[in-house]
């Protein structure tokens, strides 16, 4: 049970700041608001409604200040309002969505809002916002108000919180790869609790954390900024966000980005196996940079021997960290979540080696800082929502399920072609299994009637592989596809060529030709 792209690692400190500012209702009145919806239904459209905005620059320069892009003259608002709860009874319960808009000082000519999705599911969309304001090109920032919105669930808007800290350390902990009766009755189980602990706390209120109705939340904000159509960027999860909004609303597009597209046309088993794939493969070119390094690699001639003798040394007596305070040791489940961390960006690649190398060496304090910026700890041992959010959107949007005894199968099959991370990803097929809440799976999306849609995917992904971009833009009627040969999680605005071609989408709606490939 891992979340499908990490957690930014300053959205702990946002997360604190934005809990001040939004004064959200406790998970109690969020159950009594969701629980309202049983209602007659209503067949009046839901109206946008506005969203109370308030200054909050002072509260984020704060965090912001020293990172890169921090000089730029930037204001920003932080902001909420109400959605329906249920759009089949648009007059019953509300749930309220947090937002945060950056504006950068003297915009000329500009052309509206650009709404930023990170992905997940769980992902703050907020901390994104703020992240993209230091960093996406000034051409666009002189353009667009820079907006994210955290999905229904996600975040602050009315965040789904119902995975205690003390079950995430558990899992996390865990290692996936123990196949023996005892170690698989115990994985099933973790999962198990997760799930009744959920359902007991928000019943059938669970399944209002789908994708679908976060898409048709998307449209009222997109009406209360007030423009016409939506300009949209989204990565990973944010492309199925994006493709399911152009499904629902292909005459609201004005432009989507949807860089690192997952598989529309995989069902949950594929993708996972591909994921694994992908991680396999990542893998492989970290090994290949490091032993390629002229001052040698620290792991030494073979980096996974290296890394399957850290594990077993975890395993064997789980390793202690030097950092001050830290009562936890590093046991295979850190170790492996740690590796994968590093795997979503070749900046995080040295990183892995010297943590690896610590750990060797007695010192997992680098192994758990790795993990804990995947799984989304904070440094008090509390975590964010993106684990709790991750689960319930990912299960709101399938009906698929699998028995304990097909998932046995495949951890014991996956665990031999994919050593490091298969058999992690062949338990993730059972946790909506598990699930106990109401279902709203993703529609087919073509979107028929929408302006282009930029796919854009990357060669080297370990996270959303390159043949999900390619079947996105196949599928959208009006999709066109860019291929960056790059290494890492999602592309743009990490290359020229790229960042190029994204610039004159949004700005002048100016399409790359289709197939268009980016030198790394």
């Amino acid at each position: 049970m891992t979340a499908h792209r990490r957690l930014a690692a300053s959205a702990s400190a946002l997360l604190a700041l934005a809990l001040a500012l939004a004064g959200c209702t406790s998970s109690g009145d969020d159950d009594e608001a969701a629980s309202s919806s049983s209602a007659p239904a209503s067949s009046a459209a839901p109206e946008a409604e506005p969203i109370e905005w308030d200054d909050c620059s002072t509260d984020i320069d704060p965090i912001i200040a020293g990172r890169p892009g921090s000089d730029r003259d930037l204001s920003f608002e932080c902001g909420t309002t109400s959605v329906p709860v249920s759009y089949d009874d648009p007059d019953g319960g509300t749930l309220q969505l947090f937002l945060v808009k950056a504006t950068l000082a003297g915009q000329a000519n500009r052309i509206g809002s650009l709404v930023v999705n990170p992905g997940g599911p769980g992902q703050s969309a907020t901390d994104a916002a703020i992240q993209s304001a230091l960093t996406l090109p000034p051409d666009v920032l002189g353009r667009f108000d820079i907006v994210g919105v955290d999905p229904r669930g996600v975040g602050l808007s009315t965040p789904v919180e119902c995975i205690s800290d003390e079950q995430k350390d558990e899992l996390f902990a865990a290692d996936p790869r123990a196949t023996d009766a005892a170690a698989l009755e115990a994985s099933f189980g973790r999962v198990d609790e997760v799930a009744e602990a959920c359902a007991e706390k928000y019943k059938a209120a669970l399944g209002a954390f789908d994708t679908v109705d976060s898409a048709r939340d998307m449209d009222l904000v997109r009406q209360a900024l007030g423009d016409e159509q939506l300009t949209y960027l989204g990565y990973s999860y944010g492309t199925t966000l994006g493709s399911t909004y152009a499904e629902l609303f292909p005459e609201n597009v004005r432009a989507l980005v949807l860089d690192g597209a997952v598989d529309p046309d995989a069902g949950q088993q594929e993708s996972a196996e591909a994921q694994a794939q992908g991680f396999e493969a990542a893998f492989e070119n970290f090994a290949q940079n490091c032993t390629g390094l002229i001052s040698g690699c620290p792991l030494g001639p073979d980096p996974r021997s290296y890394v399957n003798d850290v594990l077993a040394q975890s395993a064997a007596t789980p390793i202690p960290s030097s950092r001050q305070g830290e009562t936890r040791q590093a046991t295979p489940g850190l170790v492996l979540n740690a590796v994968r961390s590093a795997l979503y960006q070749p900046t995080a690649w040295p990183q892995l080696a010297q943590s690896l190398t610590n750990a060797r060496n007695g010192d997992a304090a680098g192994i758990l800082t790795l993990a804990d910026t995947y799984t989304g700890r904070n440094d008090d041992g509390t975590y964010s929502n993106v684990v709790d959010a991750n689960v319930a959107v990912n299960c709101a949007d399938t009906d698929e399920e699998f028995t304990r005894a097909q998932v046995s199968g495949l951890i014991a099959d996956w665990n031999a072609k994919y050593p490091l991370f298969g058999a992690d990803a062949a338990l993730g097929l059972y946790t909506c299994s598990a699930w106990d809440a109401p279902r709203t799976p993703l529609p087919e999306r073509d979107a028929e009637g929408s302006a282009p849609i930029l796919v854009i995917g990357t060669q080297g992904d370990p996270v959303t592989p390159l043949p999900g971009a390619v079947d996105m833009a196949e599928d959208l009627v009006s999709g066109v596809l860019l291929t960056w040969q790059g290494y890492g999680h999602t592309a743009y605005p990490k290359t020229d060529c790229v960042t190029a071609a994204v610039n004159a989408y949004l700005i002048d709606l100016t399409a790359p030709q289709d197939g268009l490939t980016c030198p790394a």
